[in-house]
């Protein structure tokens, strides 16, 4: 049947659901190691956000200043301004929004840490019944309540992802804005690389580059979703060039 991948005569799946399955043993040994090692936190919402905003704003400057007709050496001028200026801004803003997650996690554990030595009954009753969601019942359901009970890190673990809605793991602030500092530069360099080497045409290289810059971006970010890599580029190119577009009937209305 066209479109679909059989994996054994009872099993099938879409290929495109295939190709997003992410590949790993399935022994004892594997999973325990797997589990085990942990999941760190993805940056991944952060390299594509610095990347795209870092393009995006950087490529509004050059067609904002050729829209008014200005010197390409002005270009250059705002154009590592805002790479500088405008990535280390992005790259503090989310340090310090990753750190604020980072410090409101804390504070919930030590409120649950408190709530579980001051009402042991009510945690142990709030344990119960998110476990109850899940599916268990009966005797399986008190056995469990008890064993992870046990466990305080194991207990309040589960009471931050189900009761708070909060990941499994610690942010990393630093990382984050690291992430995003380094992507902004990428992109929001590849703007400004024609106008910095004197390429001849060079705003229409810039453009060329930078179209194309927002549409592997979109791709790239396929590899992580549903979306087909060419729909996903597609759209980020859309944004980039809307973004264009703007900032040169802007800069147009000021041509000297």
């Amino acid at each position: 049947m066209a479109g679909l991948t059989y994996l054994n005569p009872k099993t099938v799946i879409p290929r495109d659901t295939k190709r997003m399955t992410q590949d790993h043993g399935h022994s004892h040994d594997e999973i325990a190691a797997r589990l085990t090692t942990g999941q760190r936190h993805s940056n991944l919402k952060d390299m594509i956000y610095g990347g795209i905003d870092g393009a995006v704003t950087t490529f509004a400057i050059v067609t904002g200043v050729e829209g008014a007709g200005l010197s390409p050496n002005i270009i250059v001028a705002l154009g590592l301004a805002n790479i500088l200026a405008d990535g280390f801004s992005m790259a503090a803003s989310n340090y310090s929004g990753t750190k604020a997650e980072l410090d409101d996690r804390k504070r919930i554990i030590q409120i649950e840490e408190r709530h579980i030595a001051q009402h042991p009954e009510g945690e142990m009753e709030e344990l119960r019944q998110i476990l109850q969601m899940r599916g268990l019942s009966g005797d399986v359901l008190y056995q469990a309540t008890q064993e992870i009970s046990q466990n305080r890190e194991n207990w309040i673990g589960l009471m931050l992802t189900d009761e708070y809605g909060l990941a499994r793991d610690d942010p990393e602030p630093l990382r984050a804005a690291l992430a995003t500092f380094a992507a902004f530069l990428m992109a929001g360099s590849v703007p400004l690389i024609p106008f910095l080497f004197g390429f001849q045409n060079a705003f229409a290289t810039s453009v060329l580059a930078t179209l194309c810059t927002f549409f592997v971006i979109g791709a790239a970010k396929s590899h992580w979703s549903l979306a087909k890599w060419w729909r996903s580029g597609t759209e980020t190119l859309l944004i980039g060039g809307v973004a264009a577009i703007l900032a040169y009937v802007v800069g147009g209305l000021f041509h000297a």
